[in-house]
């Protein structure tokens, strides 16, 4: 596997740290040394007087050390003063004052001694001072007076506290002091008003500063202010309201400069500290303020500006920063500028630290002490706490500025040397000794350690060692004898062996061997190589709405020797698996995600030797946060300015912003809609209605829903005014036929202009000279009584209040009341066919009203027998329809009406004409179905049968003529046709009955009799016997009502064969 190069995942494997190679070689504690300071309190030392005082020195060496202080660089003898202690094995002060005494007694400068045998160790020069919370003097404040529009500044002149209290402004009830771009706290600790107003009156202002290790807070008498105006109208719902300057008649002002005074200042400081720039501006309107730096761009990675852009501050300053700032202050009157010329110093600061020196005798070093500040820092070195120069001489140690020089070394030469580095801001002391030290090589850590590892990591094998000389150390695997150093193997100064990139081919058994002059010492360490561990299914980003299910997968490779745990981080914290948490094995699962949800997921899958990251973001779409701080600027007669600070949009853009109002004249409590505006603005002007006591807020929407409304506005009231409108959706309708109620929408609060709104209502009838009635009403409706039905009028209603009447309203025409109209007029039924029926009618006379339509009902009957009645409903426009007969033989009875909203009036009733053969029609449903008459006609068939029978008999007995008509064949038995009784009859005995048709008037004509047998008797005479008469007129008939049978019910009745006996 050389040469192989590793997978892109490698580089983000975990690493072991490595050592530096400017790390000093610790010399272990059995072998003698020179003390070294290992603890110490700080330069500046402040305590709190209520506590016992505590002054840290600690310090190792062999022989231990022992320990002395100085103080303000004189010996302190701790035996002397019963109240201060040293602890045992320590240098630490003790000062306790539980028996009585003044902490402020024992302030000072203090420097802790750490001697052993070989050298003196020495500590910072630590200032003890003693933190104080002085009480205000006590002063009477006498209220301050300004006019409205000029700047103020109210003074807080803390006392001198130690440290410098933090300052804050509050009422004398501890209410906080609302800050803004207009009124707002210096970095002095002054409260500044660009311009004051009205407002500032309704409150007193308080100094107060908090002491931090005392935890008091002292406070100073309030200020009481005095506001002068010259503007009579003291409204206060104009009081709450910045800048409302053309509505007070406060005269405008260009910017000037409050703080700092002038057009230039300077500013020092001290390299590493922050930079902290103050403008602050007074003007009408209030000034905005901007930052701006010559010849480059701010530090965007240091710079931010607090105090509403009042302050500009660089954190971390460096040489690069100093150069000239300048702040621009403007208004719509002008602008001004500052410019303030920045100088960076330096305290002193490290660039070569002395280190311990540890040398084998005869051996040559050198100590360096390296430093860098502005001014320049000098450099004074001191041995064993004494200045060099007052020591005894060395001939082996030459000092060449800040480096001393050390040749062919011996014991003698142990000694701790001081390195001493100051300039006006501040020092540097640092201790280093210098150990000649005779130790032949020695291993620091344990044997035969074990060592397990990655695959493809950058990893390191120690082996901490010690001898002086300093020995020199080689490293072998499995017991070869070629050194590993260079290619994939590097060995740095203090022994430690990295393996650059682990291999398979890596493991094995490495061996450390150090040498000197001395002897030389060994160890082994055993590397075992292990497969990485790897997520393969990453989780990935979501993006869910809320109350919705999200699952983050997370696979993991591991070396199976290896245990694996797999934990999940929350915004790069522990995450806390609670009852909507499902932790799986390879996925984590969340039910009914909430807001809280929201943040970055981090997978994190570890063995004890490595482990591997995957993050995914949950985003968490909901509804908009609330919008806060509603403004109300620029006010005037008829409109204001809202401005609003947007909240979270959780996600999903905010789309559109809706303004809200509620007065509470006419509906208080009750929120109305009043405009509506893009989601990219949070500020608009809104047109106002007069005479209302406006209040607002504001609700934010995305695609997700509407926020919370914010909280409300402060209230603004508007002037009256006669009203611009007139009520709407004016009617006049009737209720009952003699009355006219009138009603209209009555006007909302917005549209009142003024108290005491009320309508006057008109009316008079249509197209006369009638004068027109009136009368006031303060309601939505007016009943005018005893009018005539249905009759027009012209109606007029015009708002009115206290300040005036409205515009003169438009005239609507309304009516009174209907009534049921009158009947439809000339209603016509007539008969086409037999198979409709049409009707047609006219408008009735009297509509007493708006038609609405018609109403038709009829019925079919046929003698007694009356059929299911039927209704129609028309529209009023209709007044023709046609029936469609059931069967053409029943008449139809029409009952037509016409309707209004009332109701159907009188109504007008016609019968349809009857129809052909009524009086067959009639018989055959009244008689023909009558048991009685069918047992009747059965017995004058049998005797009609009996009569023909005998006739024949007769007739063929005379032999005077046959029966059939023209035939010559005689009629014998074997014809079939007389054994059934059949005949055969001319074409033109089948012809229909002349006169058989019913007129359309229902009327029946006579028929012609037809009696005679000149075709049937012998030869061509036309007379012919009684007996011949009766059967040629029987014969045809029979013949008539067979043929016919089949073709109508009329052929077969009874009634029918009556007549042909006759």
């Amino acid at each position: 596997m050389a040469g192989q190069q590793p997978p892109p995942w490698v580089h983000a494997a975990f690493l072991f740290c490595l050592l530096s190679l400017s790390g000093a070689i610790e010399i272990p504690m059995d072998l003698s040394q020179p003390p070294t300071i290992t603890k110490q309190s700080v330069k500046d030392h402040i305590v709190d007087p209520r506590d016992n005082i505590l002054i840290e020195c600690e310090a190792k060496g062999n022989p231990a050390p022992s320990f002395h202080w100085t103080r303000n660089s004189r010996f302190f003898n701790i035996a002397k003063d019963p109240r201060v202690s040293m602890r045992r094995r320590s240098g630490t002060l003790v000062i306790d004052f539980r028996s009585g005494g003044r902490p402020e007694e024992y302030e000072g400068e203090y420097q802790c001694f750490a001697r052993n045998k070989f050298g003196t160790a020495l500590s910072n020069r630590i200032r003890l001072q003693v933190s104080k919370s002085p009480l205000w003097p006590k002063e009477n404040l006498d209220p301050v007076v300004v006019q409205e529009g000029a700047p103020l500044t109210l003074q807080c002149n803390p006392p001198p506290g130690l440290p410098s209290p933090v300052i804050f402004w509050m009422s004398s009830s501890m209410e906080p002091i609302t800050q803004d771009k207009r009124v707002s706290q210096g970095h002095n600790g002054d409260l500044y008003f660009s311009n004051v107003m009205l407002q500032d009156m309704q409150t007193d202002y308080s100094c107060n500063a908090r002491f931090h290790f005392t935890h008091t807070i002292q406070q100073k008498n309030p200020f009481n202010l005095k506001v002068l105006t010259n503007h009579p109208h003291n409204d206060s719902s104009l009081r709450n309201h910045p800048d409302i300057y053309s509505a007070r008649g406060v005269a405008e002002r260009t910017p000037s400069f409050m703080y700092p005074q002038g057009t230039a200042s300077s500013q020092m400081v001290l390299r590493g500290m922050d930079l902290l720039l103050e403008c602050i501006a007074s003007g009408v309107p209030t000034p905005d303020i901007a930052w701006y730096k010559k010849g480059g761009d701010l530090p965007s990675d240091k710079a931010k500006f607090e105090n509403f852009n009042k302050a500009l501050r660089i954190t971390n300053v460096s040489e690069e920063d100093s150069g000239e700032y300048f702040c621009l202050a403007s208004n719509k009157m002008g602008s001004i500028r500052h410019t303030i010329s920045v100088r960076v110093k330096a305290a002193p600061y490290w660039l070569d630290e002395p280190k311990n020196l540890i040398l084998a005798p005869g051996e040559d070093g050198r100590l360096v002490c390296r430093a860098n500040g502005n001014p320049k820092p000098t450099v004074q070195w001191m041995v064993n706490g004494e200045p060099l120069q007052s020591a005894p001489p060395n001939p082996n140690r030459e000092v060449a500025g800040d480096t001393i020089i050390f040749r062919d070394t011996q014991i003698s030469s142990r000694a701790v040397y001081q390195c001493n580095t100051s300039n006006e801001h501040g020092y540097l002391l640092a201790n280093a000794f210098v150990s000649v030290l005779d130790v032949p090589p020695r291993m620091l850590s344990a044997r035969n350690q074990l060592i397990r590892v990655i695959l493809y990591n950058r990893t390191r094998l120690d082996c901490p060692f010690f001898g002086s000389p300093i020995p020199t150390l080689r490293w072998f695997k499995n017991g070869q004898g070629s050194n590993l150093d260079g290619g994939n193997y590097h060995v740095y100064e203090n022994g430690s062996l990295e393996i650059k990139m682990i291999r398979k081919e890596d493991q094995g058994i490495y061996t450390c061997v150090a040498t000197n002059i001395l002897g030389k010492a060994e160890n082994q360490v055993r590397l075992e190589v292990k497969d990485p561990t790897r997520i393969y299914r990453m989780p990935e980003d979501q993006v869910a709405k809320r109350g919705t299910t999200v699952q983050l997968e997370c696979r993991v490779k591991h070396d199976p020797s290896l245990k694996l745990t797999v934990s999940w981080l929350k915004d790069d914290e522990p995450l806390y698996i609670g009852n909507r948490m499902k932790k799986e094995e390879d996925s984590l699962t969340i039910f009914g995600v909430a807001e809280r949800d929201q943040g970055s997921y981090t997978c994190v899958a570890s063995t004890e030797l490595d482990q591997d990251l995957a993050k995914a973001y949950l985003t968490v779409l909901g509804r908009p946060d609330r919008p806060r701080d509603l403004e109300l600027t620029d006010l005037a007669e008829r409109s204001v300015r809202l401005t609003w600070i947007p909240g979270d949009d959780n996600n999903s853009p905010i789309t559109d912003y809706v303004v809200q109002f509620e007065e509470d004249q006419f509906q208080p409590g009750v929120w109305h809609d009043h405009s509506k505006f893009p989601g990219s603005v949070n500020s608009a002007v809104l047109q106002l209605s007069p005479y209302v006591n406006y209040q607002f807020r504001v609700i934010a929407i995305n695609e997700v829903g509407s926020s919370h409304p914010s909280l409300p506005s402060e209230r603004y009231r508007t002037s009256g005014a006669p009203p611009e409108s007139n009520p709407s959706d004016v009617k006049g309708e009737g209720t009952r036929k003699n009355n006219m109620e009138i009603t209209w929408t009555p006007m909302n609060a917005t549209s009142a202009f003024g108290p005491n709104l009320r309508y006057i209502v008109k009316w008079r009838r249509r197209e006369t000279r009638e004068t027109w009635n009136n009368v006031t009403v303060w309601g939505s409706r007016y009943v005018v009584g005893q009018t005539p039905v249905y009759v027009p009028y012209e109606i007029r209603v015009q708002a009115e209040n206290d300040f005036g009447k409205g515009p003169e309203p438009d005239t609507v025409i309304g009516y009174s009341g209907e009534d049921l109209p009158s009947a439809p007029r000339r209603f016509r039924v007539r008969q086409p066919n037999l198979e409709t029926i049409n009707l047609e009618w006219d408008h009735p006379e009297h509509p007493n009203g708006i038609l609405t339509g018609y109403t038709l009902k009829y019925v079919a009957f046929n003698g007694t027998k009356v059929g299911k009645q039927i209704v129609e409903n028309f529209s009023p426009n209709q007044t023709k329809f046609t029936v469609q007969r059931a069967d053409p033989v029943s008449r139809y009875r029409f009952s037509l009406s016409a309707r209004t909203q009332v109701g159907s009036g009188e109504a007008v009733t016609e019968e349809s004409p009857a129809p052909p053969n009524e009086a067959y029609t009639n018989n055959q449903a009244d008689i023909a179905t009558q048991g009685w008459f069918i047992g009747l006609m059965c017995a004058i068939a049998l005797l009609v049968l009996i009569l023909l029978i005998v006739c024949f008999i007769k007739r063929s007995r005379g032999g005077k003529y046959p029966v059939r008509e023209k035939k010559d064949v005689p009629l014998g038995p074997e014809d079939p046709k007389e054994e059934d009784g059949s005949f055969d009859y001319s074409d033109e005995d089948n012809k229909p009955l002349q006169g058989s048709q019913t007129s359309l008037d229902g009327t029946i004509k006579q028929q012609e009799s037809d009696d005679s047998l000149v075709d049937y008797g012998e030869g061509g005479e036309g007379q012919f016997n009684e007996d011949g008469s009766f059967i040629g007129q029987y014969t045809v008939k029979k013949d008539k009502e067979e043929t016919e049978g089949n073709e109508s019910s009329e052929a077969t009745s009874p009634v029918n064969a009556i007549y042909s006996l006759a």
